[in-house]
């Protein structure tokens, strides 16, 4: 049994380099992020560690979905190149408000 699916019950073939690609890079773009930060605080205040888990997991995964949704839809309308420049240029001007703003 490969990994496609939820064990092969959905028939969608699963390439693993891009799985643990973007597990990894994913996980590690997340280290030290707000939202742990504001998981960790409301962790903290609540007592409640189960219900923050899951409360913050859910989010997590509501956010990522939006974004994979949302960026099948951008693939559809410009082509790679354009996409890699326009992420390029905002990835800067991110930087450049951060440094001379922030």
């Amino acid at each position: 049994m490969g990994m496609n699916g939820l064990g092969g019950s959905i028939g969608v073939k699963m390439p693993r380099s891009l799985f643990f690609t973007t597990l990894v890079t994913v996980f590690f773009a997340e280290i030290g992020d707000k939202t742990q930060l504001v998981a960790m605080g409301a962790a903290i205040k609540s007592g409640d560690l189960w219900t923050v888990f899951i409360a913050a997991s859910v989010a997590l995964v509501c956010a990522i979905g939006l974004s994979v949704l949302l960026g099948g839809v951008v693939t559809k309308i410009l082509p790679p190149a354009s996409l890699r420049y326009i992420s390029g240029v905002l990835f800067f001007a991110a930087g450049f408000w951060v440094i001379f703003r922030g």
